[in-house]
């Protein structure tokens, strides 16, 4: 039986920050041990998640109903900045990530911010290619406080 994968808007009465906070844990637990410091996925609640949710736009997939993948954009003066972009691993491979990422370059071109960007850490070179595949280039590396070697690298991706 071919999965059946819905990608959509997070809706209003969403419920389900429990399941969704897992998922995100789940997603970026592989970072643990590798990363230094260790990912902001950390500090989310699923009372802090429901709040970033007001702010930001984000959209979730399922699969056969089931919670895979989310993605949140935070509007900036003219660019979205893409976050928190996670996909459970027992569905890995099936396009969830290219479809949540599409949601995120069509809310951007509808808003008319043809730009998106988003970081990842210095260490996971998977991901560096990952969003190079999606079209995205590196744009510049940050700092945390209190290192004093780029930790981040900042990637964009300019939409038609």
């Amino acid at each position: 039986m071919t999965p059946e994968l819905t990608v959509h808007r997070l809706p209003r009465d969403f419920e389900r920050w429990d399941e969704l906070l897992g998922l995100i844990m789940r997603a970026f637990a592989y970072m643990d041990g590798v990363i230094d410091p260790p990912s902001s996925a950390h500090r989310l609640t699923p009372a802090n998640l429901r709040e970033k949710a007001k702010d930001e736009v984000c959209f979730i997939a399922t699969v056969n109903g089931r919670l895979t993948g989310c993605i949140f954009m935070a509007e900036r003066a003219d660019i979205f900045y893409v976050g928190k972009l996670a996909v459970d691993d027992s569905v890995r491979g099936i396009g969830i990530g290219r479809a949540l990422m599409q949601a995120a370059e069509r809310h951007a071109i509808e808003q008319g911010k043809p730009i998106l960007e988003l970081q990842t850490r210095i260490e996971l070179a998977a991901n560096h290619a990952t969003f190079a595949r999606l079209g995205f280039g590196e744009f510049g590396r940050t700092a945390h406080d209190g290192f004093d070697r780029p930790t981040s690298i900042t990637f964009r991706k300019t939409l038609r």
